[in-house]
């Protein structure tokens, strides 16, 4: 498989003790879409900024395109197209003035595609970025990410902030127009919804580590949670076949199988003499919180 973006043992920290980053890997193909989630903190932009080269990782080897971002940075960048949480227009600049800087710096800028999207989201070129709302700005930097084609978008929380319908209204514009060009799109998002509206696969980052790589319909289909009573013990639930997480509630021990749920639920009886055995699919934001949110 052709790779657009790989990750080899990725680590890096902030403190000399403490590593956001402890060994990740995983690589994406041509036309691949991958969710990238984790909690807070798991490392989820930091791993963004070193694909982009704005961060070198302390070890471990980045490539993008074949090539590393910071020693070939032009090379990298001239494929990519990137949209931020926190990105920072200059404000006193108009549309049009933005359009035309990046316009200038690529040469493959697509001018059609460039007034399709501002007509689209209903943008004036004479508009300065200041006076723009926070939808507006952030539809205005997805011209600017998206209109030299780039064969992948990184998207860093990219509709963080903005209402639901905006929301949707960025995403779907992002994909509509890229799956024309079968791009590659890396993005991270804490709402579920738009990891089940873009579909593809995804990276669940955890404790520094990839916690979970898979495609999003096999987590609908292949994977359920079980919830078993306080007395089953955490380390016998460990020892059963397609294991992957569990932890402790106040109604008992919720585990996270590999499997169908009647198949899962009888194996878990047959473990632990019990037929006191809830089992069954949940939706990917409940799923998320049973893989991040206890500690074994």
């Amino acid at each position: 498989m052709n790779t657009v973006l790989q990750f080899e043992n990725i680590v890096r920290g902030y403190k000399k003790t403490e590593n956001v980053l402890n060994g990740v890997s995983f690589r994406m193909g041509p036309g691949e879409i991958l969710g990238l989630l984790g909690r807070n903190g798991a490392g989820k932009t930091t791993l963004i900024r070193i694909a982009m080269g704005m961060l070198y990782p302390a070890s471990g080897r980045v490539s993008v395109f074949g090539h590393s971002p910071t020693l070939d940075p032009v090379a990298v960048k001239s494929r990519i197209g990137y949209v931020a949480e926190d990105q920072v227009l200059p404000p006193g600049a108009t549309l049009r003035e933005l359009t035309a800087f990046h316009a200038s710096l690529f040469r493959n800028w697509d001018a059609a595609l460039e007034r399709e999207l501002t007509e689209r989201f209903a943008l004036r070129p004479a508009d300065k970025i200041k006076n723009l709302s926070k939808g507006q700005a952030r539809q205005a930097a997805l011209i600017c990410a998206l209109c030299h084609r780039p064969e992948l978008l990184i998207l860093d929380e990219p509709a963080g902030g903005l209402d639901p319908a905006a929301r949707r209204e960025f995403l779907e514009a992002s994909i509509q127009l890229l799956n024309r060009e079968g791009t590659a799109i890396l993005f991270s998002s804490h709402h579920m919804s738009d990891v089940e509206r873009l579909g593809g696969r995804v990276v669940l980052l955890d404790g520094g580590r990839v916690l979970l790589d898979e495609e999003l319909d096999n987590l609908r289909d292949d994977v359920c949670v079980a919830l078993a009573p306080s007395a089953a013990g955490n380390l016998k639930l460990e020892a059963l076949p397609g294991y992957l997480r569990s932890r402790h509630a106040q109604d008992g021990w919720h585990g996270v199988f590999r499997g169908e749920p009647a198949e899962v639920s009888r194996r878990i009886q047959t473990a632990l003499g019990s037929n006191n055995i809830q089992c069954s699919r949940v939706p990917l934001e409940e799923l998320f919180v049973e893989m991040v949110g206890g500690r074994q």
